[in-house]
């Protein structure tokens, strides 16, 4: 026992099988308390020692177990399952005398265990072939089984054929028929080149059902009850192409009847259609009675699709000609395609109302369809009246209510955690997880993220309690954080560069320096490089550099344990502190002699709130308190300035070489939309080096940073939150390129900028102009909410906003299309108003276009929707509308037009659109409008 366990500390895995194997039962057991010590020993290890002794350390614990099910799980362990080669020849060397019931059992109990992969696979099939019993096929084992074949793929010079893998492994036929039990299938087998290729999955799965190993009837049963099912998308395309190649009889399709109707209505989009086929198919052999096809009608015309209603109402037509008596039940049906976008959608079921109207004789069905084409546009208003008369009669038009969110309230930031242990909890979470730092926009409805403030409250803890329960505390961080990197190997560069640190890496150079893991001359040292200079330092290593320079400096307060509290901790959750508040602070530092941090007290300022009647008292309190702090708080609320005075942009449109290309691409120093800041000069002197970026003039700069991560941004708005169209213009470019490039991620500080107490204006406008133009739909939500939030607060400029936007769509970094869908999810949540507001400055300058932009019919949409919605009494005459609506031609553009002009008055515009301020529309559109910016500042060139 004792030369085994030398030989496991020594790493020599290869010389533990026939130690073990000469141990008898007494000897195992032994052996084995002896390596359960050693791995717990092994967890405090650094990396390298641990690896050298994992593997022998696997082979000589799966030998010495005596039973199966602690066999099993000493080898699922994750600990030492972080191995180069397989581990399983040694171990199935090691278990050679075991009987074979035991191994059967072992191979059961294993195959159960989470994320197996290929070599985990193999080693299964190898017990189960030695044990002589049939493969357990669990879904684990299918994933390690998926890996296997997905690496034989691409072994060798060759690619393999799928198909001929699958048919070399004897057990293909039972795992191939698991996957379609699993609730989501393995990420090596969900994907497919097309429908009709063959060396993908659906292919191969198909061929061993031509070859007998799979049973046909059974993988089209399970297909219709996956697709029914529902699930990820991903997987729902695999089982349709599955049995897309498989084929259907009529007897199967008449047996699923109830499953075709329900993935008609409720199934993905080519789920749908698939099932819609079939039902089409149904009803030509008689099988779809007519109550059938309107229940599936009724919920199929419900969908936003339009080539699924489209064919409905070609289904329902072919009905109605076979069979005109059954109007009184289908027409019903076709109505529910009345309040559908599509005005072709719209115009198609009415003519098909009106034509088989006639065969309707009951009066209560004839009040249905009269009220339910009561929701058609004015566009429709005279069609409707001619066919029903008397019962299309008008409801009493009712007040609009303007739908939005509830205005932000600030909210009282929690005090710092008052017990060691609350306060280590906080600490562990905060350090091994980065989840709250997340930015996660949320699904439509305002439910914006703020700024990390939780750190300040950790922040704060570690000062407080260290100064007065240090020991304890010290204690019980080392006991929570074992094995942590840092505890274990020290700080790493990364953890200490201000170009990509988060939080949680603000937390833990604090705990490295109070575990005295970080020696005073380092702290010294690296807090030098916190200092962000030089031409190309950007706002992130900026704002970054803050947090971090706040960090050290609270290591080093906790050093000399002479700091009670910190002063910068917020009152609000945005991260604001109450300027009478902090006078409070400021006169327990003066009582009790305690000197306030650099760091710690401009951060403070930064966050005060500068504003409100009593600013003056509370200022003349601070002055009174005589302290240079005090002054300096009094100084910087009577100023009442912003921390950076934001340059707004000239905005002058770029010339095109001709109207036709409108969205022709000029040089990208032409085409930026960006803000500049003015130079702060109290901040440059009075301030910590660390914060001098902030007050330096910054020149508008496309520059695009692959240094830092969106989830590492969470602490940005809580670092200026009365300030938010400072943080707007030096944040300005993640914006553009998320815009224009699809930069993903960038977007996600809107929703907390717009929460922000602090003034909004040009600079908030045009960042949620470019957010709501972002490439990802993602952020286009995120800036939808900060849409709404600011709408909520009544601080939202539609016209100006509505402006912003025309800019950026003319210099092509905003795409009519995405921002069509962004502008339509905030009306969907209720604010019509609010964005028919933007709408209406917005689409002059696109009317404005020869040739029209793609994407302008979905906008055009989406303001006769919310006109319809809420009327257009106050909103200015769209120019231009009604030379489009007069188009020849039946595109999306002139139907929306047309649409649209119905609900203004008649005679409302009949003129050439007017250019918005500092815009240029083509030649031959009208004579453009110089923008009259003489009271404005500009940025200089590069806008």
């Amino acid at each position: 026992m004792n030369e085994l366990l030398t030989v496991v500390r020594a790493g020599r895995h290869n010389e533990v099988p026939p130690l073990v194997l000469g141990l008898d039962r007494t000897g195992r057991r032994a052996a084995l308390a002896e390596l359960k010590e050693l791995r717990k020993e092994a967890r405090s290890w650094d990396w390298q020692r641990r690896d050298k002794i994992r593997k022998a350390l696997l082979v000589a614990g799966a030998g010495c177990h005596t039973g199966a099910a602690g066999c099993a799980a000493w080898l699922g362990g994750r600990d030492l399952r972080d191995w180069g080669r397989s581990p399983y020849p040694l171990i199935l060397a090691v278990l050679k005398d075991r009987d074979p019931a035991w191994l059967g059992d072992l191979a059961h109990r294993f195959a159960h265990r989470a994320a197996l992969s290929d070599a985990e696979y193999t080693f299964v099939g190898e017990l189960s072939r030695i044990a002589r019993v049939p493969l357990p096929a669990t879904d684990n084992l299918v994933v390690g089984w998926s890996e296997l074949v997905s690496a034989a793929r691409w072994r060798g010079r060759t690619r393999r054929l799928l198909t001929d893998i699958l048919r070399e492994d004897p057990h293909s036929p039972v795992l191939a028929a698991r996957l379609f039990e699993m609730p989501e299938l393995p990420p090596q087998v969900d994907f497919y080149d097309a429908p009709d290729a063959q060396d993908n999955w659906p292919g191969a799965l198909c061929a061993l059902v031509e070859d007998g190993a799979l049973d046909r009837a059974h993988l089209v049963e399970r297909c219709v009850v996956r697709l029914m099912r529902g699930g990820r998308s991903v997987d729902q395309r695999f089982f349709l192409a599955v049995l897309l190649r498989l084929g259907t009889t009529e007897e199967e399709e008449d047996r699923h009847l109830r499953d075709w109707t329900a993935m008609a209505t409720d199934g993905i989009t080519p789920v749908a259609s698939y099932a819609q086929q079939v039902l089409v198919r149904l009803d030509a052999r008689g099988v779809l009675s007519t109550r059938e096809l309107a229940d599936v009608s009724g919920a199929v015309l419900f969908r936003q699709e339009k080539k699924l209603v489209r064919a409905q109402l070609t289904l329902l037509g072919k009905a109605l000609r076979r069979d005109a008596s059954t109007a009184g039940e289908l027409l019903p049906s076709v109505a529910e395609a009345f309040g559908h976008e599509g005005i072709d959608v719209q115009e198609r079921a009415l003519k098909l109302v009106a034509r088989y109207l006639p065969a309707v004789s009951g009066q209560e069905v004839r009040e249905e369809l009269a009220s339910a084409a009561a929701r058609l546009g004015p566009l429709h208003r005279e069609t409707v009246t001619a066919l029903f008369g008397d019962l299309a009669a008008e409801e009493a038009a009712q007040a609009y209510e303007e739908f939005l969110p509830p205005a932000p309230v600030l909210r009282r930031h929690d005090p710092a955690p008052e017990t060691v242990a609350e306060l280590v909890e906080e600490v562990a979470a905060r350090v091994k997880s980065h989840a709250s730092e997340r930015w996660l926009p949320s699904s439509g409805v305002a439910a914006p993220s703020t700024g990390d403030t939780h750190f300040e409250r950790t922040l704060d803890g570690l000062v407080r309690l260290s100064r007065t329960h240090r020991e304890e505390l010290t204690e019980a961080l080392r006991e929570a954080l074992a094995g942590v990197y840092f505890v274990e190997h020290g700080l790493g560069p990364y953890m200490v560069d201000p170009r990509s640190i988060s939080t949680s890496h603000g937390t833990s150079v604090v705990v490295a320096s109070l575990l005295g893991l970080v020696s005073d001359r380092d702290r010294v040292a690296w807090r030098a490089k916190t200092t962000v200079s030089g031409p190309d330092a950007c706002a992130h290593t900026a704002l970054n550099a803050v947090l971090l320079d706040r960090a050290w400096e609270a290591a080093a307060a906790i050093a000399a344990g002479e700091t009670p509290f910190l002063l910068a901790t917020p009152t609000w959750h945005t991260g604001a502190i109450e300027a009478a508040e902090l006078v409070g602070r400021l006169r327990i530092y003066r009582d009790s002699g305690a000197r306030p941090g650099p760091a710690d007290f401009a951060q403070a300022l930064l966050r005060v709130r500068r504003g409100g009647p009593a600013a003056a008292d509370v200022a003349a309190a601070a002055e009174a308190l005589g302290t240079a702090e005090g002054d300096r708080l009094a100084a910087w609320i009577r100023a009442d300035e912003p921390v950076a005075p934001v340059l707004r942009h000239p905005a002058t449109a770029v010339s095109r070489p001709s109207a036709g290309n409108w969205w022709q691409r000029t040089t990208s120093g032409a085409r930026q939309v960006l803000l500049a800041t003015r130079e702060r000069t109290v901040i440059r002197h009075e301030f910590p080096r660390t914060f001098h970026w902030l007050g330096r003039a910054q020149l508008p700069r496309a520059q695009e940073c692959y240094h830092w991560g969106p989830e590492r941004s969470s602490h940005w708005t809580a670092t200026l939150p009365e300030d938010p169209e400072a943080l707007a213009a030096w944040l300005m470019p993640d914006l553009l390129f998320a815009a224009d490039q699809g930069q993903r991620g960038a977007v996600g500080f809107l929703p907390a900028l717009a929460e922000s107490a602090g003034e909004v204006g040009g600079a908030t406008h045009l960042a949620l102009a470019y957010g709501l133009g972002a490439r990802h739909p993602e952020d286009r939500t995120a800036a939808v909410d900060a849409l709404l939030v600011l709408a909520a607060g009544g601080r939202l400029d539609g016209a100006s906003l509505g402006r912003e936007l025309a800019i950026l769509v003319d210099r092509d970094l905003v795409k009519v299309n995405r921002t069509a869908d962004a502008l339509g999810t905030a009306a969907a949540t209720g604010a019509y108003r609010t964005v028919l507001t933007v709408l209406a400055a917005l689409l002059p300058g696109l009317l404005a276009y020869e040739k029209t932009p793609r994407g302008l019919g979905d906008l055009l949409s989406v303001a006769a929707e919310c006109a319809e919605r809420c009327g257009t009494g106050g909103i200015p005459a769209i120019a231009g509308l009604t030379a489009t609506a007069g188009r020849k031609g039946s595109s999306q553009t002139v139907r929306q037009a047309a649409r649209l002009l119905a609900t203004f008055p008649a005679g409302a515009e009949d003129s050439l659109p007017e250019a918005p301020e500092g815009f240029d529309p083509p030649p031959g559109a009208g004579e453009a409008l110089a923008p009259d910016r003489k009271d404005q500042e500009t940025a200089g060139p590069g806008i």
